[in-house]
């Protein structure tokens, strides 16, 4: 495969998400790594663009590879970003790949914790948050917790607590210029609490953490308190820091700097192959992140697959984390090895973060897949479909039913035809209900079912694997009794699809099946009921424009639309027609004519 065409490929397959995207050269060597807001439009613009600079053009000339790491938001982006370049020194970036830091905000380990920022790491037990993407964020987010909760200041700090205990000492001081403006706590007047700072500390701590529910509640039950008592004044106060978080946005960043020597490993899988991602932290930040793709054999559970990918992975990047982070509980039996199944915050993000990666690599494949072997896709998508609704047969052939009525009016159905998991419209049926009168859309669906099969039992032509019906436990089990009528229960597979949850149902269960959101089969069997849904209504509505144009002198023999326009026009409307005599219907068309309408009316009379 020629170059452009393989790199064509690639960017077709790019998703529309915030991510890093790293550019190989031949020899696999990193050139570039960079961050995008969205990775399709952001990559596309190298091969795009025709007014690059010198070193540009050079770069993308020698691209002959490009792989990504999609990321929550674009700041998590350019600190992915800078822990890669720092990590790989690819040799065209420039940009980050000195030693800078990125800014914390760090509560000491102290009696009474200081808040502030820095860019140094010190293990002293202190808490550190971050790293922020720019010293504003930072700044805006210090700012915030500050103003929330005022802590002791700089000059009261710089005097000794236990000194200030005395009253006659505490005469000696007047209050400091923060505290008059309700910036600090004021312990050079002897207001300080320690009780009061621990808690301050602790609401700070959820604010950096991002757990902003519980500031809120917190908020909310001081500002009620207040209100109940009549502090007004201090309600008020409490309702405008409520406000102040609210409007509060800043989100964590992907990793915690807590987190300093940890793998994390997730897995997806199709009906053709598993897919584990790999996923190296260090200090905080992610250094390296890999998609392997495994091949499954009959009967394996996720759990064999990801260990076993485990103990590759390791061994291919020589790496020897102590702790690995897992969706779920492994036996893998490795010296000095611990193993960790995040349930909540920083440790959790980075288990969907690496799912994240993982899903948009089986897609990635699966697409092109489909660009390269079309008959292998159409395939892997059959074998999911019909391992994901347990069903006995490849679903090869499907076909779905819907019924379209406004309040009984033109009641109409229709069925389209889905073979190799595309619509065969030349097979669409349309049906107008006959035995029917009346709103009633189970038994409608009763009919067109019998009638759909028992003509293709009738012609001997092919039954479908699967049937779908649009609707719920009312449609299926109606459906089902057409089937049995004619003798086909059991030989063709039926389900039915709700709108409202998208739920599944068998007949006879009464608990619905509720697919993934992002599963291939339920997109589908989204695209049959859509389908279905569109060619139903299109025949409904189809039937009411010729009624609505209907007229009675239509239903007349030998008057066709030339005639009708004569006699509208002579006498104006269809009432005057038909109290017409057959001498006053002549002067506007031939005898024979004029006898034929008026034996019309005259049949209707009697």
């Amino acid at each position: 495969m020629a170059k452009s065409e393989y790199i064509s490929q690639i960017l077709a397959r790019l998703p529309q998400q915030p991510g890093v995207y790293q550019f190989f050269d031949d020899s696999e060597r990193l050139l570039y790594v960079g961050k995008a807001k969205n990775l399709k439009k952001r990559v596309a613009s190298y091969f795009t663009n025709q007014n690059h600079n010198g070193k540009t053009r050079l770069l993308v000339s020698k691209i002959t590879d490009i792989k990504w790491l999609v990321a929550p938001t674009e700041a998590d982006a350019l600190l992915l970003e800078n822990s890669l370049i720092k990590e790989h020194r690819p040799l065209y970036n420039i940009q980050l790949k000195d030693d800078k830091t990125y800014p914390f905000i760090v509560v000491k380990k102290e009696r009474f914790p200081r808040i502030f920022a820095t860019r140094q790491l010190i293990k002293d037990g202190s808490e550190y948050f971050g790293p922020f993407p720019s010293v504003k964020t930072m700044h805006t987010v210090l700012e915030l917790s500050k103003s929330l909760y005022p802590l002791m200041c700089n000059t009261c700090r710089s005097t000794s607590l236990k000194q200030l205990k005395s009253t006659v000492q505490i005469e000696e001081f007047r209050s400091c210029l923060e505290s008059h403006l309700g910036q600090c706590t004021g312990p050079c007047v002897g207001k300080h609490d320690e009780d009061a700072h621990k808690k301050s500390i602790a609401a700070i701590r959820h604010l950096l953490r991002g757990n902003l529910g519980e500031v809120i509640r917190e908020l909310e039950k001081n500002m009620q308190e207040a209100a109940v008592a009549f502090r007004f004044e201090e309600a008020e106060e409490f309702k405008l820091k409520l406000a102040s978080v609210q409007k509060y946005q800043a989100k964590n960043t992907i990793v915690h700097p807590g987190i300093e020597d940890v793998e994390v490993y997730t897995i997806v899988q199709d009906s053709r192959c598993a897919y584990v991602n790999f996923l190296r932290i260090l200090k905080g930040t992610i250094t390296k992140g890999h998609t392997s793709e495994v091949k499954r054999k009959l009967g394996e559970e996720p759990k064999e697959i990801l260990e076993a990918a485990i103990v590759q992975i390791r061994d291919k990047f020589g790496s020897d984390s102590p702790l690995i982070y897992t969706p779920f509980a492994i036996d893998l039996p490795l010296d000095g090895v611990s193993y960790h199944v995040p349930q909540r915050g920083d440790k959790l993000r980075l288990v969907k973060m690496s799912d994240r990666n993982a899903r948009f690599f089986m897609r990635d494949r699966q697409k092109q897949l489909e660009q390269t072997h079309p008959a292998a896709a159409t395939k892997r998508l059959l074998e999911t479909a019909q391992e994901d609704l347990r069903l006995s047969e490849l679903p090869v052939h499907i076909e779905c039913f819907d019924n379209s009525n406004i309040q009984g009016t033109n009641p109409a159905s229709a069925c389209v035809v889905f073979k190799n998991g595309k619509p065969a419209k030349a097979d669409y049926r349309k049906f107008n209900i006959k035995t029917v009168v009346g709103p009633d859309d189970f038994a409608s669906m009763t009919e067109v079912v019998h009638r759909r099969y028992s003509r293709l039992l009738k012609e001997n032509e092919p039954l479908p694997q699967l049937i779908v019906i649009d609707g719920g436990k009312g449609q299926l089990s109606h459906a089902l009794e057409a089937l049995e009528a004619i003798g086909l229960r059991g030989t063709i597979a039926i389900i039915g699809i709700a709108k409202r949850l998208e739920e599944i149902y068998y007949p006879g269960d009464q608990h619905p099946l509720y697919l993934d959101k992002r599963s291939s089969t339920l997109k589908l069997i989204q695209h049959l009921r859509n389908e279905a849904h569109r060619f139903s209504l299109e025949h409904h509505r189809t039937r009411r424009s010729k009624a609505a144009l209907h007229s009675e002198l239509d239903d007349i023999k030998g008057v066709g639309p030339k005639t009708r326009h004569e006699l509208l026009s002579h006498f104006k409307t269809v009432k005057a027609i038909g109290d017409a005599q057959i001498e006053e219907l002549n002067k506007a068309v031939n005898l024979k004519v004029a006898r034929a309408v008026r034996a019309h009316f005259d049949a209707k009379k009697t």
